[in-house]
């Protein structure tokens, strides 16, 4: 095992121990959540000792990087997830290898995302991105909607052809009510991702938490968790 793969060994096991015990402290079991190693600004290299270590969920947040990481790792059976914001004119790139778009934030984007699926022949999973710090006017510089603006944003994904509407995605917002309030962050997500399952039944995706506070989102419900420092540590950008 080479040095690179025994540290990323270690660093899985530690957060899968993380998920366990957040699982069994919520009273869930530990299929319910999935976890996305967040592989920004990391090499394909790390993608591939990621897959042999049995990690099967990727995301990336940089189109120019992301791009020729899916490419160098297409013989390798990975679920893809965008998580940055999204500028229009990437689209095309972004839906030749993402399964997963989790940062759909406004109807330009849905308009875009669709025609771009529908030319390559793709069903694209879409996630609705909640800015939870908009409620308070202290919007950060994240992106997301509103949550008022959630089911509107939802019905326009679920009319689009080649896209599947799979639920939520929240960042923990840096200003607002919720500013250094995890726990309650998620909850109100949870809120928002059960009022969008009364007409989305299919909607049942929600992703929340990152390295520091994964617990926080596995104990409101959370089914994804995107970690990437606790797995992947800290190392130089690429480029």
């Amino acid at each position: 095992m080479t040095d690179r793969k025994a540290e990323l060994a270690v660093n899985l096991a530690q957060v899968e121990e993380r998920i366990v015990s957040a699982c069994a402290a919520a009273g869930r079991k530990r299929e319910e959540v999935t976890l996305i190693v967040v592989t920004k600004t990391y090499p394909a290299s790390d993608v591939r000792i990621l897959h042999q270590l049995g990690v099967r969920h990727v995301a990336e947040n940089r189109d120019q990087d992301a791009a020729p990481k899916a490419a160098a790792c297409a013989d390798l059976s990975l679920a893809w997830h965008f998580v940055g914001q999204l500028q229009t004119n990437k689209v095309r790139s972004v839906t030749s290898y993402a399964d997963v778009v989790q940062s759909v934030d406004r109807t330009k984007l849905v308009t875009a995302l669709s025609a771009a699926a529908v030319r390559g022949e793709r069903e694209l999973g879409c996630l609705i991105q909640v800015a939870l710090d908009a409620e308070s006017g202290e919007r950060g510089e994240r992106g997301g909607v509103a949550p008022d603006g959630v089911e509107e944003l939802a019905a326009a994904v679920e009319a689009a052809p080649g896209l599947r509407l799979d639920g939520v995605m929240t960042v923990a917002p840096l200003a607002g009510e919720y500013a250094g309030r995890q726990r309650a962050a998620f909850d109100r997500l949870m809120e928002i991702s059960s009022r969008l399952r009364a007409g989305h039944p299919a909607a049942n995706m929600v992703s929340a938490g990152m390295s520091g506070d994964l617990e926080d989102a596995v104990a409101a419900g959370a089914t994804h968790v995107r970690v990437g420092t606790a797995v992947l540590g800290v190392r130089p950008r690429l480029g």
